[in-house]
């Protein structure tokens, strides 16, 4: 077996050509001590990167399966993988989270993980972008990350990441939630 997992086909492949990216998702939320399952792994990487990548991935038995703008899903027929998603961002916001990111082992392949404001940040965005599909999932995750990890929601830097990256009513609904 080449790659016993995922993880170490993606560690593999980024490493050899220089392609940074950052495992969020389920995964990351699980580094924050907040548990939850999940059928993929979710990665934050260039459009570039993306594409640089891709054709190796194709090789080990993904395939492209769904793409559009900044999103993009592989699936696998191989039984020991998971599925992927890539989000895509700018190089700068991508190496701004990397320089603020947590280091992490998963199956012995280290990544990097959002700091746990900028995770938060990324599920705001999606629930802001994307209501319907993302809302019921991403808002009990951002709720637990708070919650096992004390984060101040009455604090002006909590309020502002909230107002940046999702709406003043998601904001409220925090405040709610934690009354």
């Amino acid at each position: 077996m080449k790659y016993p997992t995922v993880f170490h086909l993606i560690s593999t492949v980024c490493k050899k050509i220089n392609v940074p990216c950052v495992l969020i998702g389920g995964f990351a939320v699980n580094y924050y001590k907040v548990t939850r399952q999940t059928a993929d792994v979710d990665f934050l990487i260039t459009k570039d990167g993306y594409k640089e990548i891709l054709s190796l991935l194709e090789a080990e038995g993904l395939k492209e399966d769904y793409t559009q703008e900044v999103f993009a899903r592989l699936t696998t027929e191989v039984p020991y993988f998971m599925d992927l998603d890539f989000m895509f961002v700018d190089k700068e916001t991508l190496d701004k989270i990397i320089k603020d990111g947590k280091m992490v082992e998963i199956a012995e392949q280290k990544f990097i993980v959002p700091c746990l404001n900028h995770l938060i940040a990324l599920k705001l965005h999606a629930i802001k972008h994307n209501p319907k599909t993302r809302e019921f999932k991403d808002f009990l995750d951002i709720a637990e990350l708070i919650k096992v990890n004390k984060v101040d929601i009455k604090s002006d830097e909590f309020k502002g990441l909230c107002l940046k990256y999702g709406t003043e009513e998601l904001y409220n609904k925090i405040l709610d939630w934690v009354r």
